[in-house]
């Protein structure tokens, strides 16, 4: 006698278009957070699936921190033509203009990403937010639900956060109120890794090795550029790298590897015990509760 039975990839590819439906049903003004990375770029591939062959019925957001790598930016831009989406920015930069947010020296402008991205969700009164978060990349995040409520502040309490028993989701919320949507929350580096080599998924080419000039810095490779000058005295070395994560230049790290394929980064990730923030990004390193504390004030 035949059985039907999905594969695992397949499984949590029909969970989570089948959540971005039920927000799309739900919800009055979805969005979906864009950066151009690996998950969110497998969040728009899941997107289009959801939907095709119609049009993504929401818009994608870039809470942009000006401290970005071009290759990442120049993906955002054509991926985004390519699917003819709208793009909305939500500027870091033109929050440190204004006088909304202060940079401090030496801070990652990560944290800062926090009231733009408010900021943009109260001015296009956007009631639900896509986001390509996975419980497997920090503890913070494992937490959460796949519905996060954020309340009229846009804060998170991991304390009193709603049921979601037999995947029922509560999307209740007053005007002001938005609730966070995280499809990826039950996929891991790994599945995301698998997703794109099965799928033929486009990502930058910083994902996979490259050659590039970089410099040891607080137990990290730190990409040579506009935003990360070499110090006096510091060495510069030329290595075969790749980028597991891409965030905020100045402290986002490259990893040594010789993976030039999605295969072969199967592979590298298969076989690695440290999580891809874990071992690149520094400013999730300030403390234990790091995350968790700029996700209670809204982070993502």
């Amino acid at each position: 006698m035949s059985t039907y039975q999905l594969s695992h990839l397949a499984t949590l590819e029909a969970e989570a278009i089948h959540i971005i439906r039920e927000v799309v049903a739900e919800f009055e003004r979805p969005v979906l957070l864009f950066s151009g990375g690996k998950d969110s770029i497998v969040m728009l591939r899941l997107a289009e699936k959801a939907f095709w062959p119609g049009r993504i019925p929401f818009p994608v957001m870039h809470v942009d921190t000006g401290h970005n790598f071009d290759e990442v930016l120049a993906f955002r831009d054509r991926r985004v033509a390519e699917l003819g989406v709208q793009l909305v920015v939500a500027s870091v930069e033109e929050a440190i203009r204004t006088g909304r947010v202060r940079e401090l020296p030496g801070q990652s402008r990560n944290r800062l990403q926090t009231v733009p991205l408010l900021d943009a969700i109260e001015e296009h009164r956007f009631d639900a937010a896509f986001g390509g978060a996975r419980r497997d990349e920090e503890k913070a995040r494992a937490k959460e639900r796949v519905y996060s409520f954020r309340d009229e502040f846009g804060q998170w309490d991991p304390k009193n956060q709603r049921p979601e028993l037999w995947s029922l989701y509560n999307g209740r919320h007053h005007p002001g109120e938005h609730i966070r949507v995280f499809p990826l929350s039950n996929w891991t580096e790994l599945d995301i890794w698998q997703y794109i080599a099965t799928d033929g998924v486009a990502i930058p080419a910083i994902y996979y090795a490259h050659q590039r000039q970089v410099v040891r810095r607080d137990g990290m490779l730190l990409a040579i550029g506009p935003h990360v000058p070499v110090r006096e005295g510091e060495p510069v070395e030329e290595l075969t790298v790749r980028y597991r994560t891409v965030g905020d230049a100045t402290y986002t790290g490259a990893v040594e590897s010789t993976a030039a394929t999605a295969e072969e980064v199967v592979a590298e990730v298969a076989a690695t015990r440290l999580t891809e923030r874990g071992a690149t990004r520094a400013d999730d390193k300030v403390s234990e509760a790091s995350m968790e504390d700029r996700k209670k004030e809204g982070y993502f």
